[in-house]
């Protein structure tokens, strides 16, 4: 398929059906015959719903002669199908957990997309169909044939998967895929094991080499040879000489002409978020006063008000990018994305939750926040490339809802110890496997981590019932299942006790209170002003980095 078509992860359709069906999408006029709910169907419905069957013998074409007799299964697979009539195989739509098809394109077309789902399961291969050949003015007639369509060759995310892909700076490229090594990185594929392999959709030229490095699920490769490098193509990989995994990932080419004019941000932060946008702007407004330049938000698939929430951030002149990232439990490789793409932008990097604020007792003597808080913290030799950040969990603290004045003020009781930790992380430091643990990464050899006792972590994690049961639906976490599912019972993401029942224990609003902290609070109301965590508060940025107090709620 048209790489085109892959390549801009930022125009995702999701739809969201019954289980067992098979997916269509439809664009322009067909939204006008096609219901989602007691509407009609056009009457030629059992054209669209049909399979294509195999395809016909491919012909191989412009391989390079180099290329060996055991490399042209690669190529018969990464051929497009070369058909005169339709349909065209187009592998850029995958079918995620909780019955949800995302569809990767470039068609501007697709935001007057209709998703329609058939109430019977389809037999192998399912296909999604596309297709902007009607005018936008009248449905096709019924007596019509089927139009000419691309079929989209709906994958299976509990398959072994190559699901996205990010060019670095130097060169490389980054593919993230299932089912090459242990989600948890205890057992990693050899790199000589694993080939890299590109190939050029329009006239089928195909490269392959031996992975760099590969870890979780993170794999390096070197950039394609010279012929191709100037080209948009397909990238995958093959394990063991096997055939090629399925792959949604793209290669296209870096504009190197303009020289990179933008200083370098001395602390970012990066964080996977889902359904938090009314936790998000306190959030912000805090790590920036205190020294936080530069936000990076990957996006699990939210559906709540993210987007605005962000763009009134940023009219307040916090600098925030956003990155679609809607692959399920694939937190780490996401944070992997995250340190290798902003190396050249940022020094260092805390990677946290939207629910933990970076803290010291220290800042209650400060009148006012200011960015040196945070650099003080960053201020180390420079052999140390990672910072650790003691978490201390909060509880629900007597609240049974989100409390109105936000999180900091509203949560005041946590447990006495702390419970893991979070870090700060020299990007030039993190090592090339970009192995991390969600808490940490590894590191290149020569570079050292430490523990800092300049700040720590407020970590409320058991919050009031209402917010807290949500955070087990379809977690970011690549190693705790749903929380109503009966596995990892043990896990520290887990709280201890509740079990899989959707139920609120009882006496959750007074659980995990061994030590009544109100320093935060107190420190919140004193640089923001009371109540500035609630929805309605707003902070203004001056060009020195200077905030006004939010006004306090009513």
């Amino acid at each position: 398929m048209p790489s085109r078509r892959r390549r801009n992860r930022n125009r995702i359709l999701s739809c969201v059906g019954a289980a067992s069906v098979g997916a269509l999408l439809f664009f322009g006029a067909h939204s006008s015959s096609i219901g989602l709910g007691g509407g009609t169907w056009p009457q030629h419905q059992d054209q669209l719903f049909r399979s294509p069957g195999p395809p016909p013998p491919e012909t191989l074409m412009s391989m390079p002669r180099q290329t060996s007799e055991a490399d042209l299964s690669f190529a018969r697979r990464l051929l497009p199908n070369r058909r005169h009539s339709p349909p065209q195989l187009r592998e850029d739509a995958v079918l995620l957990p909780d019955r949800e098809v995302l569809v990767l394109s470039a068609d501007p077309a697709v935001g007057n997309a209709m998703c329609v789902f058939q109430e019977q399961p389809l037999q192998p291969p399912p296909m999604l169909l596309s297709s902007s050949s009607y005018s936008s003015s009248a449905a096709p007639p019924a007596t019509a044939p089927a139009p000419a369509a691309d079929f989209h060759k709906l994958l299976n995310w509990n398959d072994s998967l190559v699901f996205d892909s990010a060019p670095l700076p130097g060169g490389d490229l980054l593919l993230f895929a299932k089912g090459t090594n242990h989600h948890q990185g205890v057992i990693n594929t050899a790199t000589s094991n694993i080939q890299c392999i590109y190939s050029k959709d329009s006239d089928g030229m195909v490269a392959s080499s031996p992975a760099t490095t590969s870890a979780q699920q993170v794999i390096r490769c070197p950039p394609p040879p010279a012929p191709l490098s100037s080209s948009n193509l397909h990238v995958t990989v093959a394990l063991n000489g096997q055939e090629p995994l399925p792959s949604l990932a793209t290669y296209t080419p870096q504009n190197t002409a303009l020289p990179e004019t933008r200083e370098r941000k001395s602390i970012c932060a990066c964080t996977m978020v889902r359904n938090v946008a009314k936790f998000l702007p306190e959030w912000v407004r805090y790590h920036a006063a205190v020294g936080v330049e530069k936000f990076f938000l990957y996006d699990n698939a939210s559906e709540d008000d993210l987007a605005g929430q962000v763009s009134s951030l940023n009219s307040a002149g916090i600098d925030i990018s956003t990155v679609a990232w809607p692959w399920t439990k694939t937190q780490e490789a996401g944070l992997s994305h995250c340190a290798a793409s902003n190396q050249p932008s940022c020094e260092w990097m805390a990677f946290m939750d939207v629910d933990e604020f970076i803290f010291s007792p220290n800042w209650n003597e400060v009148e006012k926040p200011s960015k040196s808080l945070l650099e003080s913290v960053v201020s180390v030799d420079q052999e140390v490339g990672q910072i650790f950040l003691p978490c201390y969990d909060f509880g629900p603290s007597g609240q049974t809802a989100h409390p109105q004045e936000g999180v900091c003020q509203g949560y005041t009781c946590r447990l006495t110890r702390p419970e893991r930790h979070k870090s700060l992380v020299r990007l030039d430091a993190v090592a090339d496997s970009l192995a991390n643990s969600v808490h940490h990464f590894t590191l290149k050899p020569g570079f050292q981590k430490m523990w800092t006792t300049l700040a720590r972590i407020n970590h409320y994690k058991y919050q009031a019932w209402t917010e807290f049961k949500s955070k087990f639906k379809r977690r970011v976490s690549a190693f705790v299942a749903d929380w109503t599912d009966p596995v990892n019972l043990q896990s520290h993401d887990r709280a201890p006790g509740l079990g899989v029942d959707p139920v609120e224990p009882v006496g959750w609003a007074e659980s995990f209170c061994e030590l009544k902290d109100y320093t935060m609070k107190k420190l919140s109301e004193k640089w923001f002003g009371i109540g500035s965590g609630g929805r309605g508060a707003t902070t203004e940025f001056n060009s020195n980095g200077d905030i006004a107090p939010s006004p306090s709620l009513p």
